[in-house]
C-alpha cells in the first residue's frame, strides 16, 4: 500500500496572503463590473512598505488599480504607517 503525504498551508487575518488575495480580487471585480467579458490573471506581490500588482489583463476596461490598491489596504484598516504598512 502506497503511502502518501498531505500538507496546506493556513494564514491568519492580515498576514500578505491575504491582503494580496483581497487586491487581486478588488482588481477582477473592478474590471468584471465594466467588461463582463474580461479575462484577468492578476497576481499582488506584498511586503512591508510596497505592494507590486501585474500579470496579464485582456479587457476594454479602464480602472485605476493604484487607487483600487490603496482602497483596498485602506479597507482592511492598515491606514498608520507606525503598523510598517499603510495605504498611503
Amino acid at each position: 500500500m502506497a503511502k502518501h503525504l498531505f500538507t496546506s498551508e493556513s494564514v491568519s487575518e492580515g498576514h500578505p496572503d491575504k491582503i494580496a488575495d483581497q487586491i487581486s480580487d478588488a482588481v477582477l471585480d473592478a474590471i468584471l463590473e465594466q467588461d463582463p467579458k474580461a479575462r484577468v490573471a492578476c497576481e499582488t506581490y506584498v511586503k512591508t512598505g510596497m505592494v507590486m500588482v501585474g500579470g496579464e489583463i485582456t479587457t476594454s476596461a479602464w480602472v485605476d488599480i493604484e487607487e483600487i490598491t490603496r482602497n483596498t489596504i485602506r479597507e482592511i484598516g492598515y491606514v498608520n504607517s507606525e503598523m510598517g504598512f499603510d495605504a498611503n
